[in-house]
């Protein structure tokens, strides 16, 4: 199943950043550090060119430590580029923040040449919490659901620093289906674009493997990790459902709620700090993803030829 979300106002906002991107000095994109990999918005590379971007790992408290340290290690390989990771802890998010340009374009600055930043992300990354965090007062409008922001503005975050904040923005085809799955499972897709016990079977696909212990602990299975590990996905949501209850009458366990239950216990960290992929892991992925793209382009393209041959034929 592949997870599709581009609402209307999605387009809108990549004119806008195309538009607003000429004038632009550097570029922020907000990730989730829990899927660094599967947040990290193609179109926008695209788009953007060859700016110097800041990536910024947001809501690291909730991803695992190791796993955070290892994706920005990974970024900052890459050229012009540099990434660091924040939580809404950080004392000194804007001082920071703004070192991290300075550092990308250092030509830039001062009131005759102010830095113009541009700030991106992803629907439910966090991004205007971290806005309204630097700026010290509630400029973005923020909420735990996809799709809040819906308007371009301008920040002043200093005298020769201007932020533009945009919508959140997904991009019109998600070829990697477990970034589907993981940009779901985040809060990061519109609710009706998913069938949530699906994503949940995925998700624990992937905790069993790799967060067995965090599982146990939270649901209390009694099981070692390596009988978790065993487990197919939907017997492990049935057994999560018994233990938290999520049983009907005669003993049917409701794996809708069993779900939800999960679903919620990730995001809100109750199972513990998570990362959901790996560079390695997501590199495998997209070149997965890319190489069945090429496929169905290929497919669609040879279809369209042999149409116009066809008509072609008509007319002789």
């Amino acid at each position: 199943m592949a997870i599709q979300w581009f609402p209307g106002h999605m387009h809108l906002t990549r004119q806008a950043i195309m538009e607003r991107v000429k004038d632009i000095d550097v570029v922020i994109e907000v990730l989730d550090a829990r899927l660094p990999g599967s947040s990290a918005n193609p179109l926008l590379q695209e788009m953007t060119g060859h700016k110097p971007r800041l990536k910024i790992l947001n809501k690291q408290d909730m991803a695992d430590p190791t796993q955070t340290k290892a994706w920005i290690d990974w970024y900052n390989a890459q050229s012009e580029t540099r990434a660091i990771g924040l939580d809404a802890s950080e004392p000194a998010p804007t001082k920071r923040l703004i070192e991290q340009c300075k550092l990308l374009a250092p030509t830039r600055g001062g009131l005759a040449k102010p830095m113009r930043v541009l700030i991106c992300g992803v629907p439910n990354v966090g991004k205007s919490t971290l806005i309204n965090s630097m700026s010290g007062k509630t400029q973005a409008k923020t909420g735990n659901e996809a799709g809040v922001t819906k308007l371009e503005q301008r920040i002043v975050l200093a005298d020769d620093f201007y932020l533009w904040d945009t919508p959140g923005m997904l991009w019109p085809r998600i070829i990697v289906e477990k970034s589907g799955f993981n940009l779901a499972a985040s809060g990061a897709v519109g609710r009706n674009a998913y069938d949530e016990e699906l994503v949940v079977l995925e998700l624990l696909l992937y905790l069993q493997k790799n967060y067995a212990g965090m599982l146990a602990a939270r649901y209390k299975l009694g099981l070692n990790d390596e009988e978790i590990a065993a487990l197919h996905d939907d017997e492990l949501l049935t057994l999560i459902g018994k233990k938290r209850g999520a049983v009907m009458s005669g003993g049917r366990v409701n794996l809708q709620k069993a779900a939800e239950l999960v679903l919620t216990d990730f995001r809100d960290v109750t199972i513990g700090r998570i990362t959901l992929e790996t560079p390695a892991e997501f590199e495998v992925w997209l070149a997965a993803g890319q190489l069945k793209d090429a496929e169905r382009q290929a497919k669609k393209d040879a279809a369209a030829l042999a149409r116009k041959k066809g008509r072609k034929a008509r007319l002789t």
